[in-house]
C-alpha cells in the first residue's frame, strides 16, 4: 500500500518515512500543502497523513480540496496543542481521524490500519484472500495449499493491486503509478519482470490462481472462484 505524507516538519516527515517504510509501506514525503494537494490528486495513495499547519495550504484547504474533487481516500490528521478548532473542521470535511502531536509509532500504526480497515481493503487480520491464495501484506507472506513464503515488497504490493481489484483489469501503468509512484521513471519491463516473479511462485505453491495477459490492456487475476 502507498501512503502520502505532507509534513512541513522535514525531520518529523523522515521519522515517519522510516517507520512506514519499516512496516512494508510505500511512502511519498512532500512538505507543503500545495504539493500535497497535486500528489493526492493522482488517486494513486491508499491513505495521507496531512499537517493541518503548512505553507502554501493548510491541511483543512488540503482536504477541502480533495473532497470537492471526489477523492476518497482516507486522510488522518497531524495535529498540535492549540488546533482543536481545525480538528473539528476538517472532520466535517472528511478527515477519517487525527493524531496529536507528540504520538508513538505503536499508536500511529494502529490508526493507520483501524483507517484501511473502515476503508475495506484489508480484512479484520490484515489477510487478503483471492481463491487458494492469501497475502498478508504486513509481514510479505503468500500462502496456498497449506505452502508459505516470503515475497518483497514489490512483489507484495503488486500482487495485493491484483487481489483488490479482483477480476477488473489493470493497466501497466497503473501498476506503475501505484508501485513506483506517478513521477517515477519506472517502465513497463519493470512490470513485466515482478509479473514473471510472482507467476513463478504461485507455481511453485501449487495454486490455481493464475495472472492472466490481457495483451494490450494489462492484467487481471483468474482462478479466484
Amino acid at each position: 500500500m502507498r501512503i502520502l505524507i505532507v509534513e512541513d516538519e522535514l525531520h518529523l516527515a523522515e521519522a515517519l518515512t522510516h517507520i512506514l517504510r519499516k512496516n512494508h509501506y510505500s511512502v511519498d514525503a512532500v512538505h507543503d500543502g500545495r504539493s500535497g494537494l497535486d500528489y493526492a490528486l493522482s488517486g494513486i495513495y491508499d491513505l495521507i497523513l496531512l499537517d493541518i499547519m503548512m505553507p502554501e495550504l493548510d491541511g483543512t484547504q488540503v482536504l477541502q480540496a480533495l473532497r470537492k474533487q471526489g477523492v476518497s481516500t482516507p486522510v488522518i490528521f497531524l495535529t498540535a496543542k492549540g488546533e482543536a478548532s481545525d480538528v473539528v473542521t476538517g472532520l466535517d470535511y472528511g478527515a477519517d481521524d487525527y493524531i496529536a502531536k507528540p504520538f508513538s509509532s505503536e499508536v500511529l500504526m494502529a490508526r493507520i490500519r483501524a483507517a484501511l480497515r473502515r476503508k475495506g481493503e484489508v480484512v479484520q487480520d490484515d489477510t487478503l484472500r483471492f481463491g487458494d491464495i492469501s497475502l498478508n501484506p504486513t509481514h510479505l507472506k503468500l500462502s496456498s495449499s497449506g505452502k508459505e513464503m516470503k515475497l518483497n515488497l514489490k512483489e507484495s504490493e503488486l500482487l495485493e493491486l491484483l487481489i483488490v481489484r479482483k477480476q477488473g483489469v489493470t493497466s501497466k501503468e497503473q501498476i506503475i503509478e501505484k508501485l513506483w509512484g506517478f513521477d517515477s521513471e519506472a517502465e513497463h519491463n519493470n512490470v513485466e519482470v515482478y509479473i514473471s516473479f510472482l507467476r513463478k511462485k504461485l507455481t511453485f505453491l501449487g495454486s490455481a490462481v493464475r495472472i492472466n495477459t490481457i495483451r494490450g490492456v494489462g492484467y487481471v487475476l483468474e482462478g479466484g472462484a
